[in-house]
């Protein structure tokens, strides 16, 4: 991530490095802060190696604590120091040998040291989805709805250390963007990374690979939350029954079907009041809320607080 990397303002803007051009294209009131990925050394490579440390030193302030989202996975590996990294409204401790893995999508916030000034040491890793083959293997770790900590045991830390540390080897010695045999030498020692990633202990005790009709349902989920909160609906369209699609959530996840549906929707207001100017009642009916009150309600029931308060709190 830097300078280079189109940001979409609240007020839909379009920052690239200094300049600013107004988008005709984003719902003014909508847009949250994105970044598309964009490798400012080798243009026409979809994956990057950099330290945290590096990244900060060429991007402005303001996206360094922005909380946004961006189209590109991230990996972060912390190798000394301790920080806090917010991944949708939760902040998770990181001490050296914490690994975390943000999908597309998600909200965040950069690590940042605990205290001011703290020595902060973070390998990351950031590559667009079409660089990576697919590997079923993981699919769970790579889903919108992957993990997003994962503390590496002291027996696989060498590991993983060692993958990023072979991956950074070949990323800076790759002579040129169209190289295709070091493409490929990259394409493949992220998948190993990504393999062994895979293969941790997962958080919670969850198998690390989900079974089929909970990777169907994600998917469906991902694409119709917005439009149906009905679990019956989601066992409908992708031809299962109701008891074998609450079966299959509880088997990945220990949870309901209905239970993921609502938290799904939860998570996406969150979005909408933390990161838009969206009146309350114009998220609701964007969640597929006919009236007012009943989004009200509903939000109240999953996180405790009325939306407007949610939204107070989160900007102050």
């Amino acid at each position: 991530m830097d300078s280079r990397f189109v940001r979409t303002g609240r007020n839909g803007e379009v920052r690239s490095g200094t300049a600013m051009v107004k988008s005709g294209q984003h719902d003014a009131a909508a847009a949250v802060a994105e970044f598309s990925f964009g490798n400012p050394d080798r243009a026409l490579l979809d994956v990057e190696v950099v330290d945290l440390g590096r990244l900060t030193g060429r991007i402005s302030p303001e996206t360094r604590t922005v909380v946004h989202r961006t189209d590109f996975h991230q990996i972060f590996l912390v190798t000394r120091g301790q920080a806090t990294t917010m991944v949708d409204f939760v902040d998770h401790p990181c001490a050296p040998g914490t690994l975390l893995h943000v999908t597309p999508g998600r909200v965040l916030r950069l690590p940042r040291p605990r205290t001011p000034g703290g020595d902060l040491q973070v390998r990351m890793v950031l590559f667009a989805p079409a660089f990576l083959p697919r590997l079923e293997p993981a699919r769970t770790l790579l889903s919108p709805f992957g993990p997003v900590v994962l503390r590496l045991p002291a027996g696989q830390r060498a590991g993983i250390t060692r993958a990023i540390d072979d991956l950074a080897a070949e990323y800076a010695h790759a002579v040129a963007d169209t190289d295709e045999i070091a493409i490929e030498i990259l394409r493949h020692l992220l998948s190993a990374l990504i393999l062994r990633i895979a293969r941790l202990p997962q958080p919670d005790g969850l198998a690390p690979a989900a079974n089929d009709t909970f990777m169907r349902f994600q998917h469906e989920l991902e694409r119709s939350f917005a439009t149906t909160r009905n679990a019956n609906d989601y066992a409908t369209r992708l031809g299962y029954t109701l008891r074998t699609l609450n079966r299959a959530c509880h088997a990945a996840t220990g949870r309901t079907a209905k239970t993921l549906i609502e938290a799904r929707v939860t998570l996406e207001a969150k979005r909408l009041l933390a990161h838009t100017d969206l009146p309350v009642a114009a998220i609701g009916r964007r969640l597929g809320f006919t009236e007012p009150t009943n989004f009200g309600k509903f939000f109240h029931r999953e996180t405790g607080h009325p939306p407007g308060a949610f939204r107070t709190r989160e900007r102050t």
